[in-house]
């Protein structure tokens, strides 16, 4: 299948994203030759693995991964415009799977991220892998915004979270896009994110006892807590009938959900991709990067059982083009 310029749009997502490798895996084994790559936040990161010929090694450092091992790998701090650094992880990448350009990399890479002031989509073209990466993936708010070429750059997803139209300008003739984010409505979700308002005094007096309590534990407690449903199931055990009201970093992962999903539906709605493959992840919290080897298993099946129907418009495509 190397006569078809076969492109993969591999989406926003955070932790979902280790879904990403797990596509590519499956993509691999079906024949497909994959010629470019372009990615949105963690997307642009399994992406630069992808492209360097290290996903392989990628993936083994991804489900090594427990939970200690992530917060070690986060660097804190106020004072950066995000409540991680990120210098930390990403060098930490670029240590291990090598520093390497973009204009040297054997297949065709960007990255896309957004002009913090302009609002401008970017697409990042050339220079450091890994600094297109970090650049790409700066979660507003969560993820210090990057220096980069005389612009202040934040996370791609506020602009365009599946970049098909980075694949086409690239040269594509076959995009395949991977969509992280498509379960906003799913039980799980609802469980996840249910709460109901204090009804009396009483239930106030508690819940701001409790939200002491948990400010005890430190600004990681609070933040981890935001996507890992863990933490609201050790909650539960205590408080079985009461549902606690969504702290600051679950609203805001909420919002982020809810804008990246409505953006991609609206981008995609005018320049579709020839496949579009969504991985059922919405049971995975965007800060759970520990549960990468079931994020990629999705992804693996995911990808799989649409093998024909890969395959089968790919064929397509050829004939039609004679």
């Amino acid at each position: 299948m190397s006569d078809v310029n076969v492109a993969l749009a591999l989406g926003s997502g955070a932790a979902r994203g280790w879904a990403h490798i797990g596509v590519i895996k499956a993509l691999e084994e079906l024949g497909i030759k994959i010629n470019m790559v372009a990615g949105t936040s963690i997307g642009s990161l399994v992406g630069a693995g992808y492209a360097s010929g290290r996903l392989s090694e990628m993936e083994q450092w991804v489900k090594g991964m427990n939970r200690w091992e992530v917060f070690n790998l986060l660097d804190f701090g106020f004072n950066q415009g995000g409540l991680i650094g990120g210098e930390k992880v990403f060098n930490y990448a670029r240590e291990q799977f090598g520093a390497t350009r973009i204009e040297d990399l054997p297949i065709t890479y960007g990255a896309v991220a957004t002009d913090l002031y302009s609002g401008r989509e970017i697409w990042l073209r050339k220079g450091d892998i890994f600094n297109a990466a970090r650049a790409s993936s700066a979660m507003p708010g969560v993820l210090a915004p990057t220096a980069y070429d005389g612009r202040w750059l934040v996370d791609g997803g506020l602009v365009n979270p599946v970049p098909v139209s980075l694949c086409r300008a690239l040269g594509a003739d076959f995009v395949i896009a991977v969509h992280l984010n498509s379960q906003l409505n799913t039980k799980s979700l609802e469980s996840r994110a249910r709460s109901i308002p204090p009804q009396t005094e009483v239930e106030q007096a508690e819940l701001e006892h409790q939200s002491e309590d948990n400010d005890q534990q430190g600004m990681f407690g609070n933040f981890w807590a935001h996507s890992q449903h863990y933490y609201e199931n050790i909650v539960q055990k205590f408080k079985s009938n009461e549902h606690k009201a969504p702290g600051m970093f679950g609203v805001m992962a909420g919002a982020i959900d809810i804008m990246q999903e409505r953006i991609t539906k609206a981008r995609m709605a005018g320049d579709p991709p020839d496949i579009l493959i969504q991985p059922k992840l919405g049971h995975i919290g965007i800060m759970e990067f520990e549960r990468g080897d079931e994020g990629i298993e999705i992804g693996y099946e995911t990808t799989t059982r649409m093998k024909d129907l890969i395959q089968d418009e790919i064929e397509l495509y050829r004939e039609r083009r004679g």
